[in-house]
């Protein structure tokens, strides 16, 4: 079982009658149970919490944060995004949806600007899966249609991913990478693109399908820890 901590601003959802009547809720909710129905031992937390939820114990006891923000991101204290950016480089799995291309966190540990083009005109999505054999795919066809979705296109300004699963193409013409992988330190990033406020994404199948398999992707390995500094030889020198 992966314990998951699932991150929003919950904003949208408290300030737009139309992003409430997607989700009552938050879309942290949504996301939450997708998790749930994986099995997975899933929180939530939230911007306006102290330390925005995520004091120290809590990252502490977190195998993969998943990270939605949109309209608040310099909201985000800073000491937080240290300690977030630290438990990442020390092995928690972090999954950045959507808008969260451009928080904090995500943006440090690319080292990039992370912008993009936009256009939100609820045009048709479809996602191609390019990795059909990457984990993160298991069980998606080779591509499948969200009907109504905010445009993101390239340039992405992120730095090559390791990996890139899945590809965007909009009903405008533009193409997106939209499913990447990274390492930094011993954690593991993925960056999903389809979400938004206004539309039930998180509610479609597929969808559902990639936030469980990344959850399972992304989390903590029983691998070795590495050493860094000065070292002895492990073989006799001369």
């Amino acid at each position: 079982m992966v314990t998951v901590t699932v991150w929003n601003e919950f904003r949208h959802e408290r300030d737009s009658e139309e992003v409430a009547a997607v989700y009552p809720d938050g879309i942290h909710t949504v996301v939450a149970d997708a998790l749930r129905e994986d099995g997975h031992d899933v929180d939530t937390a939230t911007l306006d919490e102290p330390e925005h939820g995520l004091p120290a114990s809590v990252l502490d006891e977190t195998d993969v944060l998943v990270w939605w923000g949109h309209k608040a991101h310099d909201e985000v204290d800073d000491a937080v995004v240290d300690r977030v950016t630290a438990r990442v480089r020390d092995g928690m799995g972090l999954l950045v949806l959507h808008s969260g291309h451009y928080s904090k966190p995500f943006k440090r540990l690319m080292g990039t600007s992370c912008s993009l083009k936009w256009r939100e005109a609820g045009e048709r999505e479809r996602v191609w899966t390019v990795e059909p054999g990457h984990p993160i795919a298991e069980g998606l066809p080779e591509s499948f249609e969200v009907p109504n979705a905010e445009m993101y296109g390239e340039r992405f300004d992120i730095p090559a991913p390791d990996e890139l699963v899945f590809l965007s193409w909009f009903e405008g013409g533009e193409v997106f990478r939209s499913g990447c992988c990274y390492t930094r330190g011993k954690g593991r990033i993925f960056y999903f693109r389809p979400g938004h406020e206004t539309y039930p994404i998180y509610e479609q199948p597929e969808i559902r399908t990639v936030l469980q398999n990344a959850a399972d992707w992304a989390a903590p390995s029983d691998g070795a820890d590495p050493y860094f500094g000065n070292a002895d030889p492990l073989e006799d020198l001369d």
